[in-house]
């Protein structure tokens, strides 16, 4: 007698199929490092952790921070001492970090990383401390601070570039490095400083600090000393005007010259003398915090006093332009730093 297949049992069959199918794509398609696939937070491009991994504007802040050749010191890179409340921002928004400036190319920020990056994995150190551990140890405030080192040719002499903030960040991303990469490109020395925030005598105080510690270690550091040159913007003008009115050591430094030549970009101070070092000044006619009539009123008081000053206005490219990319500024930076040679000791 022949058997026959059970409908019933062909039919518990078909129903188990898709409860075993649905089971093996449960498992199949769990997130094997152990993170919710959905935190809308994860990026993409998010560096995997490389120290060869270049950062793209697609990366996040906290990418910066989290990057291996960054390790260490990749805080002070960023705006505020404190900058957790913005790690989830996309570079692409970069420039909200940054209230008080305009213009702000995320392309260029991201260039001038990628270009710390490379140097890092060539073996090259790009981060210094200025202050020593003792130092830091008696004013921890004293830790958020340091130099970004972008080499030019061996020798050459060395600009220290001061971005602003108002004293209460510092903009190093759009107004520092993007500045020193290109000058560094010009083949000469570039340092990008990361000072005290809350107030201009101490932020000077650092800069003077700074400057001291090149020159003390000038032939560790493969810099020239005699033609150095202080670059501000804002704020960090502010500092850079400073030292180039009064000197290093009245800010607690060495007894270092003053700048063979000072940059000054879009800051309302006005103070000036015979002794200020030969100045390159600029401002857009349009800023809405450097006040254009005050810039050429220190621009008229210089000239009156016998020192050798440059000056160049803009139409419309408003306050904090950086480099000036893809403004009527753009290229400024070239001209400031051939104002510089005609200081520089042959």
């Amino acid at each position: 007698m022949k058997t026959s297949k059970c409908p019933g049992q062909f039919l518990c069959c078909n129903l188990l199929l898709p409860v075993v199918t649905l089971i093996l794509i449960s498992c199949t398609t769990d997130d094997r490092s152990g993170k919710d696939n959905t935190d809308s937070n994860i990026s993409q491009n998010e560096v995997s952790g490389g120290m060869n991994d270049h950062l793209t504007t697609g990366n996040f802040v906290r990418d910066i921070v989290n990057h291996p050749a960054f390790k260490g010191f990749g805080e002070l890179l960023l705006p505020r001492d404190d900058n957790s409340g913005y790690f989830n921002t996309r570079l692409t928004d970069i420039g909200t970090l940054m209230p008080y400036h305009g213009h702000v190319v995320p392309d260029d920020v991201v260039s001038a990383l990628n270009f710390m990056i490379d140097e890092v994995n060539a073996g090259r150190t790009v981060f210094y401390n200025f202050y020593n551990d003792e130092q830091m140890k008696q004013d921890p405030g004293k830790s958020n601070t340091g130099l970004f080192f972008f080499r030019g040719k061996p020798g050459a002499p060395f600009a220290i570039v001061c971005p602003g903030g108002g004293f209460s960040y510092v903009g190093s991303l759009h107004e520092g490095f993007p500045l020193a990469q290109r000058i560094s490109e010009l083949g000469f020395n570039a340092f990008v400083i990361r000072y005290r925030i809350g107030s201009e005598r101490l932020a000077t105080e650092d800069l003077a600090a700074a400057i001291s510690y090149v020159s003390r270690n000038a032939e560790t550091l493969s810099v020239g000393t005699n033609s150095y040159s202080a670059w501000g913007g804002s704020a960090g003008a502010r500092m850079a005007g400073n030292i180039a009115l009064s000197g290093v050591a009245a800010y607690g430094g060495e007894n270092i010259p003053r700048p063979a030549s000072v940059v000054i970009a879009y800051t309302g101070q006005s103070t000036w003398s015979k002794d200020f070092s030969p100045a390159f000044i600029t401002v857009a006619a349009n800023d809405g915090i450097a006040n254009v009539r005050t810039v050429e009123t220190r621009v008229e008081n210089l000239r009156n006093a016998g020192v050798d000053v440059e000056y160049r206005r803009y139409e419309t490219a408003g306050h904090g332009f950086g480099l000036g990319t893809g403004t009527d500024a753009e290229g400024w930076l070239d001209l400031a730093v051939q104002f510089w040679e005609k200081y520089i000791d042959q």
